[in-house]
């Protein structure tokens, strides 16, 4: 029997493109018939390098009765007219993060893709990844008790002393650092941290948030790299009564912990990037909040196995569509390290399945709408802060049925 497939076509053949490829052949459901980049050097690099074909305009693309979605991985300053485009010719369109960068247009293209029938999808996919889905179904259980708190870290680094203007992906593309530098680290990173507590706790009512450029000229000295922040803090009140605050930057040595609270215990994992990263389980006891003040037993291993001081160690669940992960001995662990530990080609999958079989996408879009608000907000609070009030709700939804364990 014939395995269905989805046609897809990816425009855009970035720096990021590299990290989807790096992912596409664990989807064996995904059909990737073309690809498309305005920068035609670019484009005929990326053909050769993966022997794809290369459309040769986006309208070419769009023509293609083959294809039956498109994937919008373009800087961020297209995503809406990229995908307004494709959703007016009639196809399906999963978009990188953020979805655009004003809510007018957002709600304009959720408008137009409910008036096609058609699905519009978003990165970024970890809310999948075995890790969070573990975190999320073991919260749902009531593992920790009702969640009252979480933290969300996303300092990446100072990557202005790293000579980003060295990087280059496998196919050989820069990174974008000028273009990186202009949009912000809140536009490009709150998302993988607001899926998970938006999914986890619901949907927030306020968000208080600060927003400043710390450090100026991380380019050199042009003019149009001044003033986009360079760290951000949120406080998210959700309906739930539960709090979180969500922290990104460039200025502070990476940091991507995940961890919630609940009034019987807490659970955390170290980073969103690892799909596989061990979720670690504390149940509270007066022993264990005791111990935790002694650096001592805090890491004392036979203390920590005997009395549960710093939790436990959860098994995975296994999405049960996902190829992202096969064994370190069937592939060998170097070469999937090179690869990262993210499978960003998750999502594009699990949409696809939706358009195939009729079912809900894993992103409804509502709940798009809200993080990309909240997305928004934190990014132009300012630096003297502000407040917002969401004007977007969404119905909240559970973790997928479909796990093996």
């Amino acid at each position: 029997m014939t395995r269905a497939c989805t046609n897809v076509a990816i425009v855009g053949c970035g720096y990021v493109f590299d990290f989807y490829m790096a992912k596409w052949r664990h989807h064996p459901d995904l059909r990737l018939v073309g690809v498309f980049d305005i920068d035609a050097e670019r484009l005929r690099r990326v053909s050769a390098f993966y022997g794809l074909k290369a459309y040769d305009s986006f309208d070419a693309v769009l023509a293609d009765a083959a294809v039956e979605m498109v994937v919008n991985l373009t800087s961020i300053a297209s995503h809406h007219g990229v995908t307004r485009r494709a959703l007016e010719a009639g196809k399906h369109v999963y978009s990188e993060k953020p979805l655009v960068t004003d809510m007018a247009q957002a709600r304009d293209l959720a408008d137009l893709a409910k008036a096609r029938g058609l699905v519009l999808s978003c990165a970024p996919s970890n809310l999948y990844s075995d890790s969070v889905l573990t975190m999320w179904q073991a919260v749902r259980a009531g593992a920790i008790g009702t969640p009252v708190l979480a933290y969300a870290e996303f300092d990446d680094s100072p990557i202005y002393l790293m000579r980003p203007e060295t990087w280059r992906s496998a196919s050989g593309a820069p990174w974008p650092f000028e273009h990186e530098y202009e949009s912000g680290c809140t536009w490009e990173h709150a998302g993988y941290h607001l899926v998970w507590l938006c999914a986890l706790l619901g949907p927030a009512v306020s968000v208080t948030a600060l927003a400043k450029e710390t450090i100026a000229h991380k380019a050199g000295q042009q003019s149009g790299l001044v003033g986009t922040p360079d760290f951000t803090v949120g406080l998210i009140h959700f309906a739930s009564g539960a709090v979180a605050r969500l922290t990104c930057s460039i200025v502070a040595p990476a940091d991507h912990r995940i961890r919630v609270f609940g009034r019987e215990g807490e659970i955390s994992i170290d980073t969103y990037r690892d799909y596989q990263a061990p979720v670690r389980l504390e149940r509270y006891s007066g022993r264990s909040l005791s111990g935790r003040r002694l650096r001592m037993v805090r890491e004392s291993g036979l203390l920590r196995r005997l009395f549960g001081i710093g939790g436990r160690k959860m098994p995975l669940v296994r999405h049960a569509r996902s190829q992202s992960r096969p064994s370190w001995f069937t592939r060998g662990g170097f070469r999937r390290r090179q690869e990262g530990e993210q499978d960003k080609v998750l999502g594009i999958a699990l949409t696809a399945h939706a358009i195939r079989e009729g079912g809900q996408a894993p992103f409804p879009v509502d709940f798009i709408l809200h993080v990309t608000e909240l997305t928004l907000a934190i990014q132009a609070a300012g630096e003297n802060g502000a407040t917002h009030r969401l004007d977007t709700r969404f119905v909240p939804f559970a973790p997928p049925a479909s796990v093996a364990g």
